[in-house]
């Protein structure tokens, strides 16, 4: 199927998230499994992350059995069509397990190389941030509120946030402690939520290392909606995940740049 209309495949999106979202709640701060999959790099999975991912690739391949899917836990999925899903069951795993909720499931359609929209759902604050060709949204069960970046311009009035310093090695640590330097502050924590605050006009900058796909695409439509820029290190639209950075402003954006490209 690729004449699909972008209202219900949205439609379809946010049912996705509230299936999600009611299984994440279902196993947050209870007990839950947690293995390593990362040898001797402890990279956890749990069961809510199989669970999560193993409903939403069954339910788009019951709707949508053209389409592919690239996904955290189960791999890439090929489709016959132009159209792909990426998904992150849990994004911020070692938040979800030890009972922060500062973690998100992430939810992303393309066509081609072009992200239509994105979903990023924190159930435990009831909360969807939605981008896509209406704009940037942080849905809550009330209401509908449309997201917008902060106008910050220069370094040394930033806000940066990264998700953990093992993030950056080398050259890329150098780097980044560089820019961090030069910015009024700096934390560390907070996974895909980071960047729900971005749009939302609570931090300026998010620079991170090591992303997968699945880990930004679904988040370039709310940041770009909400009027960030995010590229990688070296200014393309990161559709590979790898080096990333978001930014509230192009000003901000190209002075970040310039730093982590010295």
């Amino acid at each position: 199927m690729t004449d699909v209309s972008i209202v219900e495949l949205e439609d379809f999106a946010l049912e996705l998230a509230r299936t999600a979202g009611g299984i994440a709640q279902a196993h947050f701060r209870r007990p839950i499994t947690v293995e390593n999959k990362g040898g001797s790099a402890f990279d956890p999975v749990t069961n809510a992350d199989r669970a999560i991912e193993r409903v939403l690739r069954a339910a788009i391949v019951e709707r949508y059995p053209a389409h592919g899917i690239v996904a955290e836990e189960e791999g890439e999925r090929a489709g016959s069509g132009d159209y792909t899903w990426f998904i992150d069951p849990i994004d911020g795993t070692r938040a979800f397990m030890t009972g922060s909720p500062l973690w998100g499931t992430l939810i992303g359609l393309t066509r081609g190389a072009e992200p239509l929209f994105g979903l990023l759902v924190q159930p435990v604050l009831e909360e969807v941030f939605f981008g896509g060709p209406s704009g940037s949204w942080l849905i809550k069960p009330e209401r509908r509120d449309r997201l917008r970046r902060r106008n910050c311009v220069s370094l040394a009035s930033a806000v940066l946030a990264s998700t953990h310093p093992d993030m950056f090695a080398g050259d890329q640590a150098t780097a980044f402690r560089s820019l961090a330097a030069q910015c009024l502050l700096h934390r560390f924590g907070g996974d895909c939520y980071n960047y729900g605050m971005l749009a939302a006009g609570f931090l300026d900058l998010v620079v991170e290392g090591q992303l997968k796909p699945f880990d930004i695409v679904p988040l370039i439509p709310i940041l770009e909606g909400a009027g960030c820029v995010v590229t990688d290190w070296q200014g393309r639209k990161p559709l590979m995940g790898g080096y990333v950075v978001a930014a509230a402003t192009p000003e901000l954006h190209a002075a970040a740049l310039a730093v982590l490209r010295r």
